[in-house]
């Protein structure tokens, strides 16, 4: 046992001396991705949807029965599942939900170092690439949110990266693990079938020179099927549930059926790339879009290598513009990904021919300037950063933004202390009541309990329960009655106890039943 811990002592060592630079570079890499996604990770306040999701995980991490549960709302549960995974060991439920984008966003990040390697057969393509991903404004918001986003572009850059070692090697080992990766992809949300359907892109990397093209073809087509197959026996476990059916009942409210799209084929094609070209522009910034773009005039060499990214990023694109009914900047980041090897790319052939580090490095400065503004302003004060405006008012400055949920949260508890207490929220389901549920609904002196639609005057039940103990309605979106938006109807007895402003007349108001 001693000989071999000396040996192996002896092996790591020669390892460290030989690759010491590597080592720390790699090493820097992951310091300063960790540092830049867990810096004030729980600043931004709880988001709608991700109240949903953490929700979600929590019940289905009391109740096995309820494995499923995202399924009632048509989304896969593989988010869920890890989230009710990171739960069991980190106690926040927030915090544990967007652990889960963290981690992905670091696999996303090496899938990426070993993406830009394979295609361009350079290390530091495929480093710079990781960089990229480092400081990409995009990725800094979703690798701090729970929201499915940031695994969907993991399995988006990880089936790529083994989709081109398909290609370039037929082996039926790569085939499996394409399969799974295929698998875990369709698991967390239904664009992760793109990745299936890009698949034939690949074969532009394949050698038609060779005497038994026709051969190698057929068993290429082979190992994709059986990775196909592979990836829908892992989708067939949805079919486990009832709520099944909804899956596509969902995708029809945010992507045109093709029956009613043949009706319109191009109507929404305009106003949707309109959105994706602003989205680009302020999440990609327009030095860097550049630069992918002129990944394809610096060299001639890996021509093939390039379509295939670009492929792998106009197509969906493409697809989501021509049917997307209910678009969000968060649909398109999977996509964006393939482009951030491209931009490696430019980088290392400009580089060789400028030759000197300190040109060189002025040039990255300015070219990567607009990205670590952005970056800052995200980390320090989203409100202000250079993002898409629809993600500003979702996330920050909006109703569907949770901003004041902290602060109802800790009124509530203190309040809980007295006596039992009763809380009715503006909404059955979103934001209100699982944000507050997701950290109140153990405390066994307080009761929630969602409305909706609200009317002019307060609901029988809330009355009812506020003669027998303290009763609280809170508000936070528009509803027809209101005065505002997080404001009561001007017919209802009440006492405001609490109010957050979000927005310009956008409120977050606690108020007391009398």
């Amino acid at each position: 046992m001693l000989l071999i811990l000396f040996f192996l002592y002896n092996f790591v060592m020669s390892f460290i001396k030989k690759h010491k630079l590597a080592l720390l570079f790699g090493f820097g890499i992951i310091f300063v991705y960790f540092f830049t996604r867990l810096y004030n990770i729980l600043e931004l306040p709880i988001f709608t949807d991700e109240a949903i999701y953490v929700r979600w995980a929590q019940i289905a991490k009391n109740d096995a029965n309820w494995r499923f549960i995202s399924l009632t709302d048509g989304k896969q549960p593989l988010l869920i599942w890890l989230m009710m995974i990171v739960m069991r060991f980190v106690e926040d439920p927030l915090l544990a939900g967007r652990l889960v984008s963290t981690v992905a966003g670091f696999l996303t990040m090496f899938g990426l170092f070993l993406l830009g390697r394979e295609m361009f057969r350079q290390t530091w393509v495929g480093i710079l690439s990781a960089v990229l991903y480092l400081i990409y404004p995009m990725a800094i918001v979703y690798d701090r949110m729970a929201l499915y986003d940031g695994l969907v572009g993991t399995f988006a850059v990880w089936s790529l990266y083994f989709a081109v070692m398909l290609i370039r090697k037929l082996q039926l080992d790569l085939a499996l693990i394409l399969g799974m990766v295929l698998g875990g992809g369709v698991l967390t949300k239904t664009s992760g079938f793109f990745n299936i359907y890009l698949l034939p892109t690949t074969l532009v990397l394949f050698d038609f020179a060779q005497k038994d093209r026709l051969k190698q073809i057929i068993k290429w087509a082979c190992l994709a099927i059986l990775a196909t197959i592979l990836a829908y026996m892992f989708y067939s476990i949805l079919r486990l549930s009832p709520f099944f059916h909804i899956i596509t009942e969902k995708n029809a409210i945010f992507v045109y059926p093709l029956k009613e799209w043949i009706n319109h084929p191009l109507e929404f094609f305009v106003g949707n790339w309109q959105a994706f070209w602003d989205w680009i522009i302020r999440y990609l910034t327009w030095p860097l879009l550049a630069l992918a773009l002129l990944s394809f005039f610096l060299s001639k060499a890996f021509t093939r290598e390039k379509i295939v990214l670009f492929l792998w990023f106009i197509l969906p694109i493409l697809a989501l513009g021509l049917f997307g009914r209910t678009i969000y900047p968060r649909f398109i980041f999977f996509m964006l990904l393939p482009l951030l090897p491209l931009i490696a790319f430019s980088l290392v052939n400009i580089y060789t021919r400028v030759k000197k580090t300190y040109l060189f490095a002025v040039f990255c400065f300015l070219f990567f300037f607009l990205a670590l503004k952005a970056d800052y302003l995200i980390l320090n004060d989203f409100a202000k950063a250079h993002v898409p405006e629809s993600d500003v008012i979702q996330y920050v400055t909006g109703w569907p933004a949770g901003i004041g949920i902290k602060e109802s949260i800790e009124f509530f508890k203190k309040e809980a202390k007295k006596g039992k207490i009763y809380i009715a929220t503006q909404g059955t389901f979103g934001l209100m009541p699982y944000a507050f549920e997701i950290y109140l609904v153990d405390n066994p002196n307080i009761t929630i309990e969602g409305y909706w639609p609200i009317g002019e005057t307060i609901p029988e039940k809330v009355l009812n329960e506020g003669k027998k103990k303290s009763a609280y309605f809170v508000f936070y979106q528009p509803c027809g009655p209101c005065e505002g938006i997080g404001l009561s109807p001007p017919a209802w007895n009440v006492e405001t106890m609490l109010q957050v402003k979000r927005g310009t007349d956008n409120y977050t108001t606690v108020y007391k039943v009398r």
